[in-house]
């Protein structure tokens, strides 16, 4: 059975490279939809693959980093990113270019990351990502499964290289959740709700 939970945010990028000179030359806006599809052979106790307000704790707030922020591609022009950065409280640094392709990428291997910190607390069993829908516009989407997010041909996505603005990191409720989720050396006990 697949699950399915839509979040929503800002974000503003340039995406370098693509054929389309006001996308790659102008730095511009999306209203972003992130679906995060799980998946599972099994019911937790309450009759659920997972409980829908859990994925409100970690991955609301870490989507909710990119929100009325600018997303940056550490490869850009070193001016420009710096220019960005002292001009924008809230940003992020990405190793990929910011392209709906690469967002879906980079979701997919954070939220895969933290299913597997996740201490499960309710019978959940062999909850897994399915895949990342990141729809740019209402008629554009990518979709990133498994093998796409940890494709080195698409480009490695480092976790350890995405970096959050001090202001994104202050607003989190767990100062230290990005180290956990990089580093491992805590897990995420979701709470009942």
């Amino acid at each position: 059975m697949i699950i399915r939970k839509l979040f929503k945010f800002e974000n503003a990028h340039i995406v370098r490279g693509c054929t389309t000179q006001r996308c790659s030359q102008n730095l511009h806006g999306h209203s972003y939809k992130v679906e995060i599809l799980l998946e599972s052979n099994y019911l937790d106790a309450g009759q659920m693959v997972y409980d829908f307000g859990l994925m409100k704790h970690t991955m609301k707030e870490i989507i909710d980093s990119f929100d009325h922020a600018i997303t940056l591609w550490s490869d850009d022009d070193m001016k420009y990113i710096k220019d960005m950065q002292r001009h924008s409280t809230r940003w992020v640094l990405l190793p990929v270019s910011p392209s709906a392709e690469q967002f879906s990428r980079v979701f997919f291997v954070i939220i895969d990351q933290i299913l597997k910190i996740t201490t499960m607390v309710n019978e959940e069993k062999e909850v897994k990502l399915h895949s990342i829908i990141v729809h740019e516009t209402d008629t554009g989407y990518a979709q990133a499964f498994r093998d796409d997010a940890y494709s080195l041909q698409m480009g490695e996505i480092d976790l350890q290289q995405i970096e959050f603005s001090n202001q994104v990191k202050s607003e989190w409720k767990d100062k230290d959740m990005w180290k956990k989720i990089i580093l491992q050396k805590f897990s995420i006990h979701p709470r009942k709700i």
